[in-house]
């Protein structure tokens, strides 16, 4: 390969993929009290999250399995055959298996012959595959990518807490809904990323997880489920995040007005809520999925991307603002082409 002739790369398709079987709130919280084992007040789940509704994946129905269908999409709306990708990247925070990367599991399905790995930063690790899939194109490694995310979160929930403790613990995974994104990233004439940036705060890695699957608890069920509270999360987004706006704002000279729309991962509507509040953000130029989807972790921005693609005038700019475990923040800047 050789150095791409233009400095310019940017998305030129995108495609998602929800599982069929769709749940509600009530009827979760009926599943996790049935037998009496716990009582909660009616419609908890709502009150305290503003998720409605969430999608699960079926029996047979892995991350790959959301992946590849976002995957095909994502293709077909560009007109391109498996082959053409010279570069996969399934960048997710759930994986089918420990070994080897799911890439592989998404590409023997797809048909293609590319460079497969996977990338994994939490809820950060779709737009992480993004940024490396430009980056990778601009050294002339790649000439076209197409980069994948497969959720399902929902196999970390908790389903049968004995108590209120366990109840309390694994609270933030009854806000998680399965998904799956993908989009097609090249070279461009005009538009495409604009600007990246990036803010890591590694100290707070315990605020929220599954630590089930490593080395340090490779087996046992009591750790395949999702630890954690988000009102951690938002104190250290509110701490650092506001940084990376500003510094974006002062090097793109763009502000809320120069956004055709503005995606930003949602947890639950009050968090969505205290974002619009601490940052000023136009609420009609926010996407608002999480009442419908719950959280479905890095599928999140791509499923809102996927939402308004179509709409996009060439010139139109989209924030993209990324919150994933660890912690770490990003912020990327799209220009339709």
């Amino acid at each position: 390969m050789h150095p791409a002739a233009t400095a310019r790369i940017g998305i030129t398709a995108v495609g998602s993929q929800l599982p069929a079987r769709r749940l509600t709130s009530r009827q979760l919280q009926d599943e996790i009290t049935a037998g009496g084992r716990l009582r909660l007040p009616e419609r908890t789940f709502e009150k305290a999250t503003g998720i409605l509704t969430r999608h699960f994946a079926a029996d047979g129905e892995y991350a790959s399995t959301l992946a590849l269908g976002a995957a095909r999409r994502a293709l077909d709306s560009r007109g391109l055959d498996p082959l053409d990708i010279d570069l996969l990247l399934f960048a997710s925070a759930t994986r089918d298996v420990a070994e080897p990367a799911t890439a592989h599991l998404v590409q023997s399905e797809l048909g293609s012959r590319a460079h497969a790995l996977d990338v994994s930063n939490a809820c950060n690790s779709f737009l992480n595959g993004i940024d490396l899939a430009r980056s990778t194109i601009l050294a002339g490694r790649a000439r076209r990518a197409l980069v994948v995310t497969g959720e399902t979160p929902s196999r970390a929930m908790r389903r049968d807490p004995v108590g209120a403790e366990e109840f309390r613990a694994g609270f933030a995974g009854y806000t998680f809904g399965d998904a799956g994104a993908a989009v097609v990233v090249e070279a461009v004439e005009r538009g495409g990323i604009l600007d990246v940036e990036t803010e890591t705060a590694s100290e707070h890695w315990r605020t929220g997880g599954i630590p089930g699957g490593g080395s340090r608890h490779p087996r046992g069920d009591e750790y395949s489920y999702f630890r954690g509270g988000g009102t951690e999360l938002r104190g250290v987004f509110e701490k650092i995040g506001l940084d990376i706006l500003t510094r974006v704002a002062a090097r793109t000279g763009l502000g809320w007005e120069d956004y055709a729309r503005v995606l930003v991962h949602q947890v639950t509507v009050p968090y969505l809520e205290r974002f619009v509040e601490a940052t000023g953000v136009p609420e009609e130029k926010l996407v608002v999925t999480v009442p419908e989807l719950g959280n479905v972790a890095s599928a999140t921005i791509g499923i809102q991307l996927d939402r308004i693609h179509g709409e996009l005038e060439p010139g139109d700019r989209v924030l993209m603002l990324g919150l994933g475990g660890g912690v770490s923040l990003m912020a990327m800047v799209w220009e339709a082409s």
